[in-house]
């Protein structure tokens, strides 16, 4: 669900929550509108969290040739030691 449809569901529940002064035996408008709300704020947070989680890159911290040059040197260390 994109932000959009988020915010199209909420703008719906606002007006069946606040707006809509008829009611039916069988559904109560307001509930209707108060879900729609709800499912509205759900479906524009969950976005938020998708959206950043596919944002994030995993990062070496080392650069890849820095890194072997420091095993190399690590090595080397070990042997003199020895």
């Amino acid at each position: 669900m994109s932000i959009g449809v988020g915010i199209f569901l909420m703008v719906v529940g606002a007006v069946f929550a606040f707006a809509v002064r008829d009611s039916w035996d069988a559904v109560n408008l307001q509930a209707v509108g108060y879900i729609l709300l709800l499912a509205g704020v759900a479906g524009i947070v969950l976005s938020f969290y998708i959206t950043n989680r596919r944002r994030r890159v995993e990062t070496d911290a080392i650069d890849p040739a820095v890194e072997e040059e420091y095993r190399v040197v690590e090595e080397n260390h070990r042997h003199l030691k020895e």
